[in-house]
């Protein structure tokens, strides 16, 4: 996410720390450098140029110069811009007073209206909400037919009609069974549309004056860039929508939209689409952004992230099997299953503050050495993994055959969890921490 903006950046910001002490020159010569970044990462220039001229003004500064940290300072006045740039507090959802809501989703045809109904209702039914969605796709062809599926994967209801062509009516009696449901949230899939045919857009100023939703949300997609800017300001202008739902955020390398589409239509993003997964939506943090942005990780989503996916009570178990030296491979397949459940493996190491991730880092290998390990794991008997001692050439052999591996590769595992072993047994030696030396296994 962000990684080529994040790298440019970075490297910026590298060579004002390495000055020392800071002039006027050097502060300008840096911001140019910025101000580079943002519009090859297509940010729109009057974004740039407001920002460039903010920063250089505060960090100007007689206090800036003269400080102890100048380049820590101009950092801070640049994440503190950032944070602003992206929408700078938190906008949560609006939940109507009445105890029913509905939200009415609107946007380009491909930008993903259709999942991230799917994906929001899942959310908000994980918060303790009924959602119900509503199919008023009429025009494309098995749109309503993908949101009963999407329905069925979060576990929500779904409204349809497949034989109307009217997409109010079919909005009105959505709103009216969802009601009647006892669901307290309706969600509206509209179809999708371009902003310049007035007949489509003219539809959905009717759907929302017939169902009245607590807020218009715009899909878009990150990887438009400036587009998805003028798409937003132009369904702004004809319909006024309250939030923007940013999707594919996560193959977002540059982040264009995400960083001027506040400033230029004044909405905020409220949520963000991470991955492919009915789980993968976020609310979105503008200080959180900015920090992984700026390559300072972003441990509070870590910490979120591990929280849901991680199982308290067998993470309680494992800490007991670790102090014991009881850990088995059965255990490490565990482990690995609930890492997976946070999240591909550059997202993760994405949040780890102080790692710089580089362009040419492939997390497709490291995915699929961990799909490896897996494989070979699920090819062992019950047994096996319990004393992974008993495996012998034979075993190994067989073991390979049934994962689709070679020989080579489980006797690596073996070495690598015996070295784990081994190394779990130094750090119950309290004489350990005084040796103050170990290298990790699987690295």
């Amino acid at each position: 996410m962000f990684s080529s903006l994040s790298e440019k950046l970075q490297d910026v910001f590298k060579k004002l720390r390495g000055k020392g002490k800071l002039t006027e020159k050097d502060i300008k010569e840096a911001m140019k450098e910025v101000k580079l970044a943002l519009l090859e990462a297509d940010v729109n220039y009057k974004v740039v140029k407001d920002f460039i001229n903010t920063v250089t003004q505060k960090a100007v500064g007689e206090e800036v110069l003269e400080s102890l940290t100048p380049a820590q300072q101009v950092i801070k006045i640049v994440y503190d811009e950032m944070v602003n740039l992206l929408g700078g507090s938190d906008t949560k959802l609006a939940f109507s007073p009445s105890g029913f809501s509905i939200y009415m989703l609107v946007g380009l045809q491909g930008s993903g209206k259709t999942t991230t109904a799917g994906k929001l209702a899942g959310l908000l039914k994980r918060q303790g909400k009924n959602p119900l969605l509503v199919a008023c796709d009429i025009y494309r062809p098995a749109a309503i037919k993908q949101l009963e599926i999407v329905a069925q994967k979060v576990g929500v209801k779904c409204f349809a009609d497949y034989n109307s062509k009217d997409a109010v009516k079919i909005a009105k009696e959505g709103i009216e069974f969802a009601k009647a449901s006892r669901c307290d949230v309706a969600i509206v899939d509209t179809a999708g549309r371009l902003h310049i045919n007035q007949e489509l857009m003219d539809e959905l100023v009717a759907i929302k004056n017939a169902i009245k939703p607590t807020e218009i949300l715009l899909v878009l997609d990150a990887m438009t860039g400036q587009d998805a800017v003028n798409v937003a300001a132009a369904f702004n202008e004809q319909l006024g929508i309250d939030g923007i739902i940013m999707t594919k955020l996560d193959g977002d390398t540059r982040g264009g939209a995400a960083l001027s589409v506040k400033a230029i239509t004044g909405k905020p993003i409220k949520f963000a689409g991470v991955g492919e997964k009915m789980e993968d939506l976020e609310a979105f943090h503008p200080d959180r952004m900015a920090s992984r942005i700026l390559g300072m990780g972003d441990i509070l989503t870590l910490i979120e992230k591990a929280q849901e996916a991680i199982d308290q009570k067998k993470a309680e178990e494992l800490e007991k099997k670790l102090r014991s030296m009881q850990f088995t491979l059965e255990d490490f397949l565990d482990q690995l299953k609930q890492i997976k459940k946070m999240g591909p493996l550059s997202q993760i190491i994405s949040m780890i503050p102080g790692v710089k991730l580089k362009g040419d880092v492939d997390f497709d290998a490291g995915e699929k050495e961990l799909k490896k390990i897996e494989a070979i794991i699920n090819s062992m008997t019950k047994e096996e993994r319990q004393d992974p001692s008993i495996i012998n050439s034979s075993r190994k052999r067989r073991i390979a055959m049934g994962s689709g591996t070679t020989v080579q590769d489980v006797n690596r595992l073996l070495r690598q969890f015996e070295d784990m072993k081994r190394m779990m047994k130094q750090f119950s030696n309290p004489s350990f921490a005084k040796k103050g030396k170990f290298k990790f296994p699987f690295m």
